[in-house]
């Protein structure tokens, strides 16, 4: 199972939110490039990035911070928040990111975002935010009447990379991750799910392994300090 550590923007700082509320910010570092920089000396591969600012606008906000994140790392980065539009698409790709993860368009222009998968096959994740088991959009700001799973299978056809899913009601809270929901995901179908919100401890990611996720994005837990990098790691397979 592949770990990806998170790295959530807002105003060019690295933060982490609780339950995606704006007003509940703590700021863990000032300098983006140095945590990213921290988690690949730690043995990551893999990072998340997350554009809070770009996910509000519905544009990338914060470019300058991840042009250092990439300029200092060796890592597979993705990038959420914001991404929209196909000449987003095209341009955030050749700014050397490897993968985005789109949310709020593939829930209102379904049709739009399968072509975009078969334009960037592998390239796109497909961003599932569910409150309470119903789709979020806009930043988390809205909630749709559409189930996750719902969504998840509208794309099964498409050459997705993966589908990042997110419990909201946990993310950030550090009270463990939605395994049933993760899991109810996962079986739903092929493409492989990433497990986002609640990753608090090695059990947290031995109980997503055996679930059968394909990853899990740690944020806040990695900076609160209640799971390493290296034992999160371990616990994934390596």
């Amino acid at each position: 199972m592949q770990i990806w550590p998170a790295i959530d923007l807002l105003g060019g700082k690295c933060v982490r939110l609780q339950q995606g509320d704006y007003q509940r910010d703590t700021v863990y570092s000032e300098d983006p490039a140095s945590v990213a920089r921290q988690f690949q000396d730690a043995g990551a591969r893999y990072l998340h990035i997350v554009d809070l600012d770009g996910a509000k606008a519905g544009r990338p906000v914060n470019l300058d911070a991840v042009r250092s994140i990439l300029d200092a790392v060796d890592l597979q980065c993705e990038l959420g928040g914001g991404v929209r539009d196909e000449a987003g698409i095209e341009s955030l790709l050749e700014f050397g990111l490897q993968r985005l993860v789109l949310g709020t368009s593939a829930l209102k222009r379904p049709e739009w975002f399968a072509d975009m998968c078969r334009k960037f096959p592998q390239r796109l994740v497909l961003g599932i935010d569910a409150r309470n088991g119903m789709v979020a959009t806009d930043g988390w700001l809205q909630t749709s009447k559409v189930a996750a799973p719902e969504l998840a299978q509208q794309f099964t056809a498409a050459p997705l990379a993966a589908i990042v899913y997110t419990d909201i009601a946990t993310d950030g809270m550090l009270q463990g991750p939605n395994v049933p929901a993760m899991r109810e995901m996962q079986a739903a179908v092929d493409v492989p799910v990433v497990a986002s919100g609640g990753v608090t401890t090695v059990a947290d990611v031995e109980a997503l392994a055996a679930a059968g996720l394909a990853g899990a994005i740690i944020g806040r837990a990695l900076y609160e300090e209640t799971i390493t990098l290296p034992g999160a790691l371990q616990a994934a397979g390596g």
